[in-house]
Formats: structure tokens, C-alpha cells, sequence
């Protein structure tokens, strides 16, 4: 186990449980050196189905270069419908070569745009739209350029499996390796991350701190323009009369969402709690969850980071625990826990459920806290209990108003997948359940700057 890189150590991944150098390189130079596929668990009835009770029309897209957002945006205007009747299962990055379900609500094969950079498929028709539950998890295929060191793959490849606590069955199979279930660092902001800041500060119920520490707070890491910006609103907001219209006069326009909320600090001023409530309620719905998210997000990365450092193991429990089991529906090696199913491990059932675990059935958890998270009990429990005193929180405490309550559930601290390594060039093909991150795996290869991820 090695210290992870500083701007890892910000969102909560404090180590890599490989202690081997890393080989270097970087990631995504082209589109098509990270592959993306989706596995699906979504059934579409033949494409002449009836569209009275099958109104939704299945596609498969493969897209170079595309954010799924603004394809899903291109896609409603060549149809000239709504976005809000666009929908898809997983978001993925645009730099990236990726194939994935949409619908389209009332849609028909005849009027598909063609557009570019994009192959799409009619796949069938669906009785609902697809959702992020009808995504069981992703394929990868990762091409490495510039590699450093690429004699160091095989002896990664092996810490991660011994981390990773499965002995493959047949030699010829593919290893298992296992690494933390960190959520990546496109989670938090891969430039600037505070997004789980901003979280925090919500959570705590510190609304003026929330909208200064999305708005203002310059990260180094940023563009001198927009340092500069950040920098005015902090100078502001020390002022005992704050002029907001000068700080958005500073904000460029392409930061909209920091640009609404300041318009709303500048029409409506900024004299009570509510006031600042209602500037970080400029953003869209789904930022305002995100915020919340990604603190829940930070309190987990330290949980696994503070296990790490103790030495608790993550492929069987210990005294403690809380463990799920497998989703027996997911697809064949594809390595996914059903949290709707957990067991609290006491007693006697430490060995049992500890087998289990060996044999890929199981998966010890810890919590992504809401109002409803049961801590867990003895060292485990008191990691999640400690992070959460240092961090002055308690389950509660997420009893918000609007967008930002959530109720919590719990996550699976480690992810297993198969992998095959191909050298000249480097590649790397594995699977992983949907919520994980391919970062989190390929970090312990690459081993360098967390931006080239």
C-alpha cells in the first residue's frame, strides 16, 4: 500500500492498495483508446410492436466523441420533441468511443436523424422509458499511450488479484483483481474538486458557505480566467455591502450555473440563510442532488481510506460488518451486489458470510449516509462513526429540504472484475457493475497524475 497523488488525497482516496510503481502513460489521447459498452438489463419487444402499448422506441447508439447529454439533446431537436422524452440508463464521458440503450418516447424508426459521429440502431420498443436501474454495468476496453513502464502490468495485475481474494478455477481464465470501490475524481471535479465541499457545507445546514465555496474558492488547477473570477467573488463576499453585479460582471459566460446564482445574490441580495438557499437552488435538480451526492460520496472514500490504513480487510468481513450478496439476475462474471439484500455480521456468521465472500457471492459494505443508514458495529462501525464526528455530521443531518434530502443506502467497499491485459499496444479489457469507476481501477496501473486518467 502506497500514498496516493495529493489531488486524490482532496476527495478522500488516500492510498493504492498496489505498492508496485506504476507504469505511467496516459488515457483518452483519442476517443477510441476508452471503449465503453453497456450491459444491458432492459428487454425491448420487437420493433412492430404495437406503439399504443409499446410507445417508447429503443436505439442503440455508438458515439465518438459525444457526451450523452448534448446527444441526447442533438437527438430531440433533429425529432423536434422534448429532451424530457429522450431518456438513457448510464451518463458517459465524451472522450470515449461508447454503446448504449436510449428511448425515445413516441418515437418511430422513420424519423432517426442521421448524426455525426454517432451509429445508431433501432433496437425494438419498450413499454417505459430506460433508467439507471435497467443498467447492470459496463464493459471497457482502455488503450494506455506513452506507457513508462510497461514490465509493471503483470505484477500489478498480481497484487490486485491477491487484493481481490478470488483464485481463479481454470488457469486459462482471465485473474480476478479487486481494488477499493473509491468513487473517481470525475465524481468531485477532476480540475477543481469541491463539489463534495459545496456538499458538505449543505448538509451542515451552511448555505452562504455552500454557494462561496461553488462560486468563489479558486483551485489551482483551473484556467487563469476563471481564478481570477473566483477571486473577485471571495474579495465580495468579505465586504461588509458585497457588490454582486461586479463579481458577475467577472464571471465568464461559459460558467452559467455559478453566473445564476450570483444573478440571484445581485436581484435578491444575500441577508438571511434563505437568501443563499435560494442561489444555490439556481442550478438545475439534478447539481443540487449531486451536491449531497458527492459528500456522501467523500464520507465513503474516507471509510475505505481509514480501513486501508488499519489493515481491515476488504475482500471478507470482520466482526462488524455489514455485507450484501450478489445480484443473482446480473450478467455471467460480471461481479455486482445487490444492496436491497444485506446481513449485519455477528457472531458465528463472520465465517459463514466470509466463504461466501470467497467465493464471489458476497461483498462487505459501508455506508453512503442518509437518513436512513444504520451504522455498522465494532471497528467498522466506529471508522464510520469517527469520519463522521471529524466531519460533524450525523444521518439526520440529510433530513433537507427539496432536491438535497437523501435518504442514504449502503455500497459494496470493494470492486472485482476480470482482466485481461493485452501488451503492443497496452490494453486493458474488464467489466465492472454500474457505480463503479473504471478510474479507480486503472489509477493502480497508471499510477500518475489523476487528470491523465
Amino acid at each position: 500500500m502506497r500514498e496516493a497523488h495529493p489531488i486524490e488525497r482532496e476527495v478522500g482516496m488516500e492510498y493504492y492498495v498496489s505498492d508496485a510503481d506504476g507504469i505511467g502513460g496516459e488515457l483518452r489521447v483519442d476517443p477510441e483508446d476508452f471503449r465503453v459498452r453497456e450491459l444491458e438489463a432492459f428487454d425491448a419487444a420487437p420493433v412492430d410492436s404495437d406503439p399504443g402499448a409499446y410507445a417508447n422506441l429503443v436505439v442503440r447508439a455508438t458515439l465518438r466523441g459525444w457526451d450523452t447529454n448534448d446527444f441526447a439533446a442533438r437527438l430531440s431537436d433533429a425529432l423536434g420533441v422534448s429532451r424530457e422524452r429522450i431518456s438513457w440508463a448510464g451518463t458517459k464521458d465524451k472522450h470515449a468511443v461508447t454503446t448504449q440503450l436510449f428511448t425515445v418516447r413516441g418515437g418511430d424508426p422513420a424519423d432517426l436523424p442521421d448524426v455525426r459521429d454517432a451509429d445508431v440502431e433501432v433496437v425494438g420498443r419498450a413499454g417505459r422509458d430506460i433508467s439507471f436501474g435497467d443498467l447492470a454495468g459496463n464493459a471497457f476496453g482502455i488503450r494506455v499511450r506513452d506507457v513508462e513502464r510497461p514490465e509493471r502490468a503483470e505484477e500489478i495485475t498480481e497484487q490486485l488479484r491477491e487484493f481481490g481474494g478470488i483464485e481463479s478455477d481454470d488457469a486459462e481464465d482471465a485473474p480476478v483483481v479487486g481494488v477499493p470501490n473509491y468513487f473517481g475524481q470525475q465524481r468531485f471535479g477532476s480540475r477543481r474538486p469541491v463539489t463534495h465541499v459545496v456538499g458538505l457545507h449543505v448538509v451542515r445546514g451552511e448555505w452562504r458557505e455552500a454557494v462561496l465555496s461553488y462560486v468563489g474558492n479558486p483551485h489551482e488547477n483551473e484556467p487563469e480566467e476563471t481564478r481570477e473570477a473566483r477571486a473577485v467573488v471571495d474579495a465580495e463576499a468579505e465586504r461588509a455591502d458585497p457588490d454582486w453585479h461586479r463579481a458577475l460582471d467577472w464571471m465568464p459566460g461559459y460558467l452559467r450555473y455559478e453566473r445564476s446564482m450570483l444573478h440571484r445574490l445581485d436581484e435578491d441580495g444575500a441577508e438571511s440563510e434563505e437568501d443563499w438557499r435560494h442561489a444555490l437552488e439556481a442550478v438545475p435538480s439534478n447539481l443540487q442532488r449531486l451536491f449531497v451526492n458527492a459528500a456522501q460520496s467523500y464520507v465513503f472514500n474516507r471509510i475505505l481510506s481509514e480501513r486501508l490504513r488499519r489493515g481491515l480487510p476488504f475482500d471478507r468481513p470482520v466482526e462488524g460488518d455489514v455485507a450484501c450478496f450478489v445480484d443473482r439476475d446480473a450478467p455471467e462474471d460480471l461481479f455486482r451486489p445487490d444492496t436491497d439484500r444485506l446481513q449485519a455480521v455477528t457472531g458465528r456468521r463472520v465465517d459463514i458470510v466470509g466463504k461466501h465472500c470467497e467465493r464471489g457471492r458476497a461483498f462487505v459494505t459501508a455506508p453512503l449516509v442518509g437518513t436512513e443508514t444504520e451504522l455498522g458495529d465494532g471497528e467498522p462501525g466506529g471508522i464510520e462513526r469517527e469520519i463522521l464526528s471529524e466531519l460533524n455530521l450525523e444521518p439526520g443531518d440529510f433530513d433537507l429540504p427539496g432536491n438535497f434530502e437523501s435518504t442514504g443506502t449502503r455500497r459494496a467497499i470493494l470492486v472485482r472484475t476480470r482482466m485481461e491485459v493485452e501488451e503492443s499496444p497496452l490494453e486493458f479489457e474488464f467489466s465492472l457493475p454500474s457505480g463503479s469507476y473504471a478510474t479507480a481501477v486503472m489509477r493502480e496501473y497508471l499510477k500518475s497524475e489523476p487528470l491523465d486518467l
